[in-house]
């Protein structure tokens, strides 16, 4: 009996980045905005804020309180699209290189993305 190996040997180039302002374009929350709160590469996972509320039960510690709490569950990078800072509307990445460095740009505008 074989068993399955879930692990990856890389962790693949992901176009979205911490910090970026993002669209839910696949799922519950379609249409939603929000800013990438961290990004897990390992998983193709982002957390982004205000998008997949999920409650969760915490035990109180000596510094916190228990209860039920919200807070953002990651949701996968496929179901997430850029939005482009100076248009506003959601767009894809591409990359080039401009005075010697590898940049991020709207393939929608041409604008590059910081």
């Amino acid at each position: 009996m074989a068993t399955k190996n879930t692990s990856k040997r890389f962790a693949p180039k992901l176009q979205i980045r911490k910090g970026d302002r993002v669209m839910v374009i696949a799922g519950d929350d379609k249409g939603k905005v929000g800013e990438v709160i961290e990004v897990i590469p390992s998983k193709n996972r982002a957390i982004v804020e205000g998008v997949n509320i999920v409650k969760k039960h915490m035990k109180a510690t000596q510094y916190e309180a228990g209860g039920i709490t919200e807070m953002s569950a990651s949701i996968h990078v496929s179901n997430l699209s850029l939005i482009d800072p100076k248009s506003g509307e959601a767009t894809r990445v591409g990359y080039r290189e401009e005075n010697g460095a590898k940049v991020r740009y709207s393939k929608k505008s041409g604008n590059v993305i910081k």
